[in-house]
């Protein structure tokens, strides 16, 4: 891949981690799909626009917004090639031609100027080296007027999945989980954050809503705790402890669980997230 500044995003994602949530893309589909409507909605996608889905993974959401521009077409945009592999698999089995996915780094990626009315992300855009610099070639990339639309995580003490983890702490070497301002997934957890970014972009019209969802983390609480520990990070943890405190931790995690499985047997955690939109501006000496 050319223009690759992110690196060690690139190798996680081209290893065991992108593998991970390719073969897994339905279940984390599940826990995140409550944000596709309000994303969708937030970003204005209609008719004939031309969409850029930055860090699409397996397309999910790339797809549902070219379903919603018949007429114009939506290009996913993603580190991880095992990830993108079961985006074309996905849009070829579901017909949908208006779509297609390039590997690239989107800080980086040589888009043509002004070539998309829309762009989106669905917990894609935490990870930059530069955000001033990734967000600012995103915004080159789009038409005057052009929107911006994405959603992050907001503070971790706000997310039902860090509360299950942070329940591990007897057992498990857990940290903390990132701070706004350094590179992680709580990168943008500050809204004054995300609007210094975005404005040091060159965007305007930012707004900053938060946003909750209850996502399907298993089916079963045992179900849901294999899965929350062969996550990357879970797996990271579960490598420095001993046979004892991995076991200790694994029944934790599933009695924690069990206070949050639904009726129907499946496990609901809520996610709380900032919903961001932003514009380029129209007259490029606009800035106000």
């Amino acid at each position: 891949m050319p223009d690759i500044v992110n690196t060690e995003q690139a190798q996680a994602w081209n290893g065991p981690e992108g593998a991970h949530w390719a073969r897994n893309q339905d279940r984390w589909n599940a826990v995140n799909e409550g944000f596709n409507e309000p994303l969708l909605d937030a970003a204005g996608i209609a008719g004939d626009h031309r969409t850029l889905d930055l860090g699409c993974g397996s397309g999910q959401t790339t797809r549902l917004a070219a379903l919603r521009t018949p007429q114009g077409r939506a290009l996913g945009l993603d580190l991880s090639g095992p990830m993108l592999a079961e985006a074309r698999a996905c849009a070829e089995r579901e017909g949908i031609a208006n779509v297609s996915f390039t590997q690239g780094d989107a800080q980086a990626h040589p888009f043509e100027t002004g070539a998309f009315d829309v762009a989106i992300s669905r917990f894609g855009v935490m990870f930059f080296a530069d955000p001033v610099t990734a967000f600012g070639n995103v915004c080159r990339a789009l038409r005057p007027g052009g929107r911006l639309a994405f959603v992050c995580p907001a503070d971790a003490t706000l997310n039902d999945w860090v509360a299950a983890v942070a329940a591990l702490r007897d057992f498990l070497p857990v940290g903390d989980f990132g701070r706004p301002g350094l590179p992680g997934m709580f990168s943008l957890a500050a809204p004054d954050r995300i609007r210094d970014v975005l404005t040091a972009a060159g965007f305007t019209g930012i707004t900053v809503n938060q946003a909750q969802a209850y996502g399907t983390w298993g089916h079963g609480a045992e179900d849901a705790a294999e899965f929350l520990l062969g996550t990357g990070p879970g797996r990271h943890l579960m490598e420095q402890a001993d046979a004892t405190a991995r076991a200790r931790a694994r029944s934790t995690l599933t009695d924690h669980l069990h206070d949050h499985e639904a009726a129907d047997g499946t496990v609901r955690l809520r996610s709380t997230s900032w919903l961001v939109t932003a514009d380029r501006p129209a007259d490029p000496s606009d800035r106000s």
